[in-house]
């Protein structure tokens, strides 16, 4: 098997594993099911004040070419969180599953999406989505190079180097 099979096997395994381990709308409206209060954590370990509103929910869709020159297509739920100054009202598991159901319906979202969340915070912060001991896990989402096999660097040294070395025309 040639090297560059070897590599677009990895890339297709690599991006089946992750649409399993983040959230999908499916997963959240089961979690939601079981829920009596809803609950946000942060990735610090703090806790979304629980007056928050959820004030949209839609499907987002980005087409985008990476520094390599491949043509891109990504789509994702999106949850939109506010901490709200509103004290006196807390979204119930329940409303939270009918706002997805009619957004579902309006939107033509297909559940098998994964789900992203904004918050604010010193800026609007983008996360992944995981359930653990009944809350709903905000997990820090990370820029990556997608074309690493055209800029060059190692695998093994992505990590501690830039994404793309100088002089590689990657970025």
């Amino acid at each position: 098997m040639s090297c560059s099979i070897v590599i677009l096997v990895q890339k297709i395994v690599a991006n089946q594993l992750l649409n399993y381990l983040y959230m999908t709308l499916k997963q959240v409206k089961e979690h939601l099911e079981t829920m009596n209060s809803l609950e946000f954590k942060l990735p610090d370990g703090s806790t979304v004040p629980s007056h928050f509103h959820v004030t949209e929910v839609g499907q987002v869709s980005k087409d985008f070419i990476d520094c390599g020159g491949t043509l891109r297509h990504e789509k994702a739920v999106n949850f939109q969180l506010w901490n709200a100054e509103d004290i006196d009202h807390r979204l119930q598991p329940r409303k939270l599953k009918n706002i997805i159901q009619l957004s579902e319906k309006k939107l033509f979202i297909d559940d098998k999406l994964e789900v992203e969340v904004e918050y604010q915070g010193d800026t609007i912060g983008k996360y992944h989505l995981k359930f653990k001991d009944s809350a709903f896990h905000l997990v820090s989402t990370l820029t990556d190079c997608l074309a690493k096999d055209k800029c060059g660097i190692p695998e093994s040294s992505i990590k501690d180097e830039p994404a793309c070395a100088p002089g590689s025309e990657c970025c």
